[in-house]
């Protein structure tokens, strides 16, 4: 059984939890932890927990004021990948949607993919340690 208090979790606000959890298990190797569908999943990847909170759920219930919760953004869960190229060819051939080419910078390389609720996750190839001398 998975210690959730050893997992680190993040919520995303997503319009369709059956989608979401299609997505995150097909395209990125996730695993199903539970499924209250339609109103909410939580899947994992090593020791991130992704809570996905449809519009049903506890999670999306509007806020006092009136505003509701949803999907979107520019927050991101980061997942570290050994080929960028090659896993955006894939991703790209199964249908998977990104809001940038690849961009490189001192760090590596990166690319951010959107969920099918248009929540990001940013891919990243780090660069090659290079210690200084």
């Amino acid at each position: 059984m998975t210690d959730l208090s050893e997992m680190v979790s993040v919520r995303y606000m997503v319009d369709d939890v059956e989608k979401a959890v299609d997505f995150y298990t097909a395209f990125l190797d996730f695993k199903v932890l539970n499924s209250f569908v339609p109103a909410f999943a939580d899947v994992a990847r090593g020791r991130l927990r992704l809570l996905l909170s449809g519009p049903a759920s506890s999670a999306g219930r509007p806020m006092p004021d009136g505003a509701k919760p949803g999907p979107g953004g520019w927050n991101r869960i980061h997942l570290i990948v050994d080929d960028i190229d090659d896993q955006v060819a894939r991703l790209r051939d199964a249908g998977a949607t990104f809001r940038n080419a690849i961009l490189e910078g001192p760090g590596g390389r990166q690319v951010l993919l959107q969920d099918p609720s248009g929540n990001v996750v940013e891919l990243f190839q780090p660069a090659a340690f290079n210690p200084p001398r």
